[in-house]
């Protein structure tokens, strides 16, 4: 496509930003980033925190520098949550402060996540009920954006949202689930053969991927370093459980992208890669 259209393209995944996580996010290969520019690839490093709001910022910069270099921006990938806030705009509400959210998770590991519920309907009640007294990691950020910038999340989201410079063109690609979920477990196998486990092991052994590093959270990342921190677990059953969550996380891709109104869905199932390619082509250029 970006052969054909003189296209670049921008990705909008939420992982492949990392450098040195290769394989388990699938990053275009060599060749492939010859034949066509890539942007938003190995951009921060895996201690590095990265958002949505972040993405947005980024993500319209290449599209301008695409747009006056004469090129179409291609965006491709599927992390919904930065689409949106590309295309839609989210309140761009402050970073994060790791400090403070240390503070936050360790007593919430001491005391409970009820206790810091009960702090947080103190000075933002609002949020207080939205968020479930369970729900730790909502609870600790909004209890950290109220101590590190002394407004509550309540007052930031209300802020007027950042305005999307561009409107996109959206085509969708789609098969049938138990056809979608045989290609997901050859998949996962695939980068098994190439390497992944290795891969997680040396950026584990070098101290560059432990836990509550930010990268580490990728689906294929954190369940061979879970292994990996317990010597003697089995890497089978990690394996399973990437196929697995991998399953999950396209699900909630496919509920994501539906709601989205005037997507021209493409069914995988009943053609090949090359023509949808073409077919994307020529609808988009079609007057």
């Amino acid at each position: 496509m970006a052969q054909e259209l003189g296209g670049e393209i921008v990705s909008a995944d939420s992982r492949q930003v990392y450098r040195q996580l290769d394989i388990g996010t699938a990053k275009p290969t060599p060749n492939e980033s010859w034949l066509a520019r890539h942007h938003l690839i190995n951009i921060i490093e895996p201690g590095e925190a990265y958002d949505a709001a972040r993405f947005a910022i980024d993500a319209e910069s290449a599209i301008a520098s695409i747009i006056s270099a004469g090129a179409v921006p291609i965006l491709v990938g599927g992390t919904g949550f930065y689409v949106r806030s590309l295309f839609e705009g989210l309140f761009e509400g402050p970073g994060r402060d790791e400090l403070v959210r240390e503070k936050l998770e360790r007593r919430a590991g001491e005391s409970g996540p009820e206790a810091l519920h009960e702090e947080l309907k103190t000075v933002d009640p609002e949020s207080a009920a939205r968020i479930h007294p369970n729900d730790t990691l909502r609870v600790v950020r909004a209890l950290e954006v109220y101590v590190s910038t002394g407004s509550t999340l309540t007052s930031w989201q209300s802020r007027e949202a950042r305005q999307p410079a561009y409107t996109p063109v959206y085509f969708g690609l789609t098969m049938d689930r138990e056809r979608l979920y045989a290609r997901i477990d050859q998949r996962v196998d695939s980068m098994i053969d190439a390497g992944l486990i290795d891969e997680v092991r040396l950026l584990f052994e070098s101290g560059v991927l432990l836990s509550g590093v930010p990268a580490a959270d990728a689906v294929g990342y954190r369940e061979i370093l879970d292994v990996l921190a317990n010597e003697g677990a089995d890497f089978t059953e990690a394996i399973e459980l990437i196929k697995r969550n991998t399953r999950r996380y396209s699900k909630r891709q496919m509920t994501w992208f539906s709601s989205i109104e005037g997507v021209d869905w493409l069914d995988m199932g009943e053609m090949g890669e090359e023509e949808a390619a073409r077919l994307i082509v020529t609808r988009w250029l079609a007057p």
